[in-house]
């Protein structure tokens, strides 16, 4: 079973023969190694240029801190998570879960009108595979006719030296993108401080040892396989893509029947000339001229080939390019249909929930616990006192004193150890203190109070706590 899907109109290949096998795979089942032309023109430069910002800035991002604490960290295993300066704790999980939810919104709407645009020019698998590893394979193994005739050579001087090398850099670079991945786990500073410090971080290096050597694996062994097999965007288009979507298309109307052989009387070619130039730049393998497929990331590569083409036998460019099924067969325009303006409504209000969510949480979380397994205690000045946790979870970027003090009753609270309780920035703590009541204050086995809770002299929360007495009135 292929996993090629033609998605729209007649196949150019009549027999559906494309379906039959997979670009990457060769009729044995063994790995068939895709060695694309090196792509140029237009679309090219500019998917170039979009890279080098797009790398830029990644490579800077880890280094810009905001207040103290860095810019972008997703630290997983200490829960912590900050994005552009706002600090996030497990209690913003909800938060998060609404984020997620807008995003497969955005990409499903996204998808619905372009396609998959942002495989093939935002997708960090295609930034890093095809303008940073695959430009540097050009340099050192040549173009794609070169390639595959080092793969055929036999293992002399020059294949040694060229698969040495190309294997030194691949690694070379998979270690910094290694490290650039930690920073964003847990911060730059703590990467720089594994280098200050080697025998005491030997399990950090161990991680950057597995990061780098999945990141070889991936960029010198698995390639467009990680958006084949791995991906499951690309399955996604059987059901997002419809005959309004804009997408790399071929112009079966414009472009068949391809060829330059001879016809039968009354019929002339199309401007297909059936050069595969389309097919030989392809990173993944397919024709194009096949129908929309699975594999295709929309990388504009067959574009810019079929353009130079085109330009050379004095033929209009654009038999190749970005359109809708509609668009080519029956020269209508993208149309904002009723199934846009229903994702567009749909990712208006979770947008504007998530920003109500962002913009009215509080800065600290407050959370107070009994503690449990504890009963009441009875003291020498005849009051009754419970053990309490206050567990609190600052999102600021400064220290923050804490107080607590009774709200709607006269009782004492006397923290246990020190009495300066500060929480650090961006951090999270646990504080214990026991309240003390009079008998008076009490109403029976158990009595609900209301505890304020100050921030540098400022009301954070007001929390209520069960205080457990003796039943007074028995």
């Amino acid at each position: 079973m292929s996993n090629s899907t033609s998605q729209f109109g007649a196949s150019p290949d009549p027999k559906g023969t494309f379906r039959d096998s997979v670009a990457t795979i060769d009729n044995d089942g063994s790995r068939h190694y895709i060695h694309p032309k090196k792509p140029k023109g237009k679309l090219y430069n500019r998917r170039t240029m979009f890279s080098v910002f797009y790398l830029t800035l990644f490579l800077l991002i880890p280094f810009i801190k905001w207040q103290g604490e860095p810019l972008l960290m997703l630290n997983v295993l200490e829960r912590k998570f900050i994005i552009f300066g706002m600090i996030f704790w497990p209690q913003d999980f909800f938060i998060f879960g609404i984020a997620m939810l807008t995003f497969v919104v955005f990409i499903t709407l996204f998808t619905v009108a372009f396609g998959r645009i942002f495989c093939g020019w935002a997708c960090p698998q295609t930034i890093f595979m095809e303008m940073v590893f695959r430009k540097i394979e050009y340099l050192i193994d040549g173009d794609s006719t070169k390639q595959q005739q080092l793969r055929k050579m036999p293992w002399n001087k020059e294949k040694i030296f060229k698969r040495i090398l190309k294997f030194k850099v691949f690694w070379i670079l998979s270690f910094i993108i290694a490290n650039y991945f930690t920073a964003y786990l847990t911060g730059m500073d703590n990467v720089i401080s594994y280098y200050k410090a080697p025998g005491e971080h030997v399990k950090n290096f161990v991680s950057l040892a597995v990061f780098t050597t999945v990141f070889f694996f991936v960029y010198y062994w698995f390639r467009e396989q990680a958006c084949i097999v791995v991906c499951p965007y690309g399955r996604l288009q059987g059901v997002l893509l419809d005959k309004n979507t804009i997408i790399v298309a071929y112009d079966k109307v414009r472009g068949e029947p391809r060829g330059k052989g001879p016809l039968a009387e009354g019929q002339s070619h199309g401007d297909c000339i059936d050069c595969k130039a389309c097919v030989r730049v392809c990173p993944t393998g397919i024709d194009i001229r096949n129908g929309t497929q699975m594999e295709c990331v929309n990388c504009t590569a067959c574009i810019d080939a079929c353009n130079e083409i085109m330009h050379s036998i004095d033929k209009p460019e654009g038999l190749i390019r970005y359109a809708s099924e509609n668009s080519i067969t029956k020269g209508k325009p993208l149309k904002y249909n009723a199934r846009l303006k229903g994702y567009t409504a749909v990712l208006t209000v979770l947008l504007a929930l998530l920003m109500t969510l962002l913009f009215t949480r509080s800065s600290v979380d407050v959370t107070l616990l009994r503690v449990s397994g504890l009963s009441y205690q009875k003291n020498a000045d005849s009051t009754y006192s419970n053990l309490y946790n206050l567990k609190l979870a600052n999102k600021t970027h400064h220290d923050i004193k804490i107080e607590v003090l009774c709200e709607d009753v006269e009782g004492k609270i006397v923290p246990v150890g020190s009495s300066d309780w500060i929480v650090k920035q961006g951090n999270y703590a646990v504080m214990e203190f026991f309240l003390k009541l009079k008998p008076n204050q009490l109403k029976g086995w158990k009595t609900i109070v209301r505890l304020r809770v100050n921030g540098d002299g400022q009301k954070l929360k007001i929390v209520k706590a069960k205080f457990i007495g003796p039943d007074v009135y028995n």
